[in-house]
């Protein structure tokens, strides 16, 4: 069983997780970028969750926040029906992965992204957002069926019935 001092771990490592999205490198689409710059900006902010209920098992090591969750740390906010960590077998205070599903919205300050369901893999380094994505930068939006980014080369793609509306100068 965790005790409250290792929720309280497990849960800091989560939000430290969530920021890492923060650190994906660019990665160019027709004069944009497949990252969240937004997130850099709350690094080293208490972080909240918030749910209907919260269910912990040891024997499997996850911890799903259901009902209207939201995870938030600074002016940042992710939001879902729920979001599940998944912790490493025998070591409660490693995050192994991180599912978010039910319209899953993931504001800052100066972006924002929605999708039908994320999952953040610490373990490969990768991020995947599928179902209806829709990012937005400022006057910017893309859109498409998966976004998919590579958090250790900074790569990005966008897939399926992609759109990008692009500002440009008059």
């Amino acid at each position: 069983m965790m005790t409250g001092g290792s929720k309280l771990r497990a849960l800091a490592t989560l939000a430290a997780l969530v920021v890492c999205v923060a650190g994906t490198g660019p990665a160019a689409a027709q004069g944009t970028n497949l990252t969240f710059s937004g997130l850099n900006a709350v690094r080293g902010q208490p972080v909240e969750v918030r749910s209907d209920s919260l269910q912990v098992d040891n024997s499997t090591g996850q911890t799903t926040f259901s009902g209207n969750a939201v995870l938030g740390q600074g002016d940042m906010r992710l939001a879902a029906q729920t979001i599940t960590v998944i912790y490493t077998p025998g070591n409660s205070a490693r995050i192994r992965r991180l599912e978010a599903s039910g319209g899953v919205t993931l504001v800052t300050a100066v972006e924002a992204a929605e999708a039908a369901s994320a999952v953040y893999d610490i373990d490969a380094g990768t991020v995947l957002m599928s179902g209806s994505v829709i990012l937005t930068q400022g006057p910017n939006v893309l859109s498409g069926d998966r976004l998919t980014v590579n958090l250790r080369n900074g790569r990005g793609s966008l897939e399926g019935r992609v759109r990008t509306i692009i500002q440009t100068d008059r």
